[in-house]
């Protein structure tokens, strides 16, 4: 068995990489929990040295290492940097602040001393989905080794240069022997990953419909476990909005990783006195935008990571189409090789619509009216997902009432939705529960301690 790595812009075979079987997968994940005691034992600053360490082979190799994912995925060069950068700044940033986010904290009680101090679980399992290779994996490896736990990282099949690739981060940076193990694995053999006694935790990233097996399996087990599924996210933008800014920033967040993203803007809900005037700024963006091949500094969109999400993509902007909305640009599948999808700009889409109801992973835009703020809030909120969304307004009265009211793990004012090291993220609803990041994200794979001394 191998897994096999695709390069997106053209089709072609990259390489085929060997899996483990049943057997081997056993030996890796015990592998992980032998190396957690010693691991455990170490104090914050020798852990925080190890990952400081491993965040320098990621900027020297950080040309490398964005090379793999625009092959395997299609992730524009001028994109691929960036994102080891970020990786490179979460492993720093755990290193700096977990001592800070895992201090013991003192309760009052009839004790002489009572406190909670946390502990690590032991090993986590991460399951990592292709749109962010780097960012994603190290967004769940940092904070869960800074707290003393050991990580099994069973990346997707589709990025396995990625995966190996990252390993071989921590053994270039001399880390301890199996702190972090690669799983190459077939998601056949997810599942008895997660049943495996030596994990005691699990990490998901994914769409809604893989993320509620996982869930069952991992609460089948008596596991914990932080789903971060997927979006459909609202881009509010209000008639007192400074609407070339907004425009700007929706063009952004819709097409940035070719729309591959859970907490891109999905649904741009416009108040009906700027709605003609927003969709002539943001058609004018869209169309300046240079889809093509990925490895080219000038291109700002690349292929879609696989054809199947492009057929299914297009199905979305069909069906959308048939049920009434305008499509203003694109539309059509790009031709000849590659899985290409071209920059679209549906307008007039309403909620009984496929692209407003259904989760769009591609350079889709969708333009919504809303009659005013009451009725935008309604429509934002008219979704089975609860990730990101944003609202844009001059109004502070607004801005309140929006943060207040919107469904949603995160919500930006005035700006892009984006994840950071120093803020939690997640969602609500079907896009997941948990938190990854911030001191929040830090606390989901430790053991709450309560002590109490007489």
């Amino acid at each position: 068995m191998s897994l096999t790595a695709i390069n997106p812009a053209n089709g072609t075979l990259i390489e085929e990489y060997p899996t483990l079987n049943s057997e081997t997968l056993d030996c890796q994940i015990q592998a992980a929990r032998a190396a957690q005691p010693d691991w455990q034992r170490l104090t914050f600053a020798e852990r925080a040295e190890v990952l400081r360490r491993v965040a320098e082979q990621l900027r020297e190799h950080k040309t490398r290492l964005g090379e793999l994912m625009t092959l395997e995925m299609g992730k524009p060069v001028k994109e691929a940097g960036p994102e080891v950068e970020k990786a490179a700044w979460c492993a720093e940033h755990y290193a700096q602040h977990a001592e800070a986010y895992l201090a013991d904290q003192s309760l009052p009680s009839d004790a002489s001393h009572s406190y909670v101090c946390y502990q690590p679980l032991g090993t986590v399992l991460g399951i990592l989905p292709w749109n962010a290779p780097l960012w994603l994996a190290f967004r769940f490896l940092a904070p869960a080794l800074m707290a003393g736990n050991t990580c099994v990282m069973k990346h997707d099949p589709h990025v396995p240069g990625c995966a190996r690739a990252i390993a071989e981060m921590f053994s270039l940076a001399g880390a301890p022997a199996n702190i972090m193990v690669n799983l190459p694995i077939d998601n056949e053999l997810a599942e008895q990953a997660i049943r495996h006694p030596d994990i005691a935790a699990v990490s998901f990233t994914g769409s809604d419909r893989a993320g509620a097996k996982v869930a069952a399996t991992a609460a089948s087990e008596i596991k914990p476990a932080v789903l971060e599924l997927g979006g459909s996210d609202p881009f509010v933008v209000l008639a007192d909005a400074d609407l070339e800014t907004a425009a700007d920033v929706a063009t952004l967040s819709r097409t940035i990783n070719a729309g591959q993203s859970c907490i891109a803007a999905k649904r741009i809900i416009v108040e009906a006195p700027v709605y003609d005037i927003f969709i002539q700024l943001v058609e004018r963006r869209l169309t300046l935008l240079r889809v093509g091949d990925p490895s080219s500094p000038d291109t700002d969109v690349g292929p879609l990571a696989r054809d199947d999400l492009r057929q299914n993509l297009h199905r979305q902007v069909q069906a959308t189409i048939e049920a009434g909305a305008r499509c203003l640009m694109g539309g059509q599948p790009e031709t000849g090789l590659g899985y290409y999808y071209p920059v679209t700009l549906l307008a007039d889409v309403t909620p009984d619509m496929c692209a407003f109801r259904e989760e769009t992973f591609g350079p889709v835009m969708v333009l919504v009216k809303a009659d005013d703020a009451e009725h935008a809030l309604r429509l934002a909120n008219d979704t089975a997902y609860g990730l990101g969304a944003g609202v844009w307004t001059g109004s502070p009265v607004h801005a309140q009432r929006f943060i207040r009211e919107l469904q949603a793990g995160q919500i930006a004012v005035n700006g892009i939705v984006k994840t950071d090291p120093r803020l939690p993220s997640g969602g609500i609803k079907r896009s997941g529960y948990g938190r990854e990041l911030g001191p929040q994200g830090i606390h989901e794979f430790v053991n709450a301690k309560q002590v109490w001394v007489k």
